[in-house]
């Protein structure tokens, strides 16, 4: 992975991975919910500020899943201005370009490099990114900008992980094609 300092002087596009109240708000939220919410609301603030594209993925979670459509826990949590540069995108799998518009609305925006945040570090916000490298995006992973819940102990196994570690991990996987910046304010527009 590069360094802040080899980030792109600006994204065309910022993706909020699944920022539903569910996951971020209550007692079930992911650790340092707050921490994450403060990071994206200005990730938010500096894209819209820049007139850049700006996506918010919405998962469509099964029956009964906190993330069920039409539940409170399935509403984003963060307010969305949509307009001609702001979308909200509802998504049936972690991936937010499978079985979505998401691919033609940032190819009709005229996106080439864009920033990824939200939840859950390990599954939607890694599966959409390693989909948009695969796509030819320059991406930028802002590293205090996603966040996932601890990984749970299998006895005679592994130990538990902490959600911070597991996020790591899971950017850490996505190899050196991505950039992972750190702090969110190094993620420019």
């Amino acid at each position: 992975m590069t360094s802040a300092a080899d980030a792109p002087a600006s994204c065309d596009a910022l993706i909020v991975v699944d920022m539903q109240t569910a996951f971020v708000s209550g007692p079930d939220a992911v650790p340092a919910a707050a921490q994450l919410l403060d990071r994206v609301r200005d990730l938010l603030t500096r894209a819209r500020a820049a007139g850049a594209v700006v996506v918010h993925l919405q998962n469509d979670g099964p029956p009964g899943a906190d993330d069920e459509p039409g539940t409170p826990g399935w509403e984003l949590y963060l307010p969305v201005e949509t307009g001609p540069r702001e979308h909200v995108i509802r998504k049936p799998h972690d991936d937010g370009f499978d079985a979505t518009p998401l691919g033609e609305v940032l190819v009709a925006a005229g996106v080439r490099s864009l920033a990824i945040c939200g939840v859950m570090s390990e599954m939607c916000v890694r599966a959409t990114a390693e989909t948009a490298l695969d796509r030819g995006y320059q991406v930028v992973l802002p590293h205090d900008a996603h966040a996932t819940y601890d990984v749970p102990a299998v006895p005679g196994v592994s130990e538990a992980v902490p959600a911070h570690i597991a996020s790591r991990v899971a950017a850490w996987s996505l190899g050196d094609q991505i950039t992972n910046t750190l702090p969110t304010s190094t993620t420019t527009f």
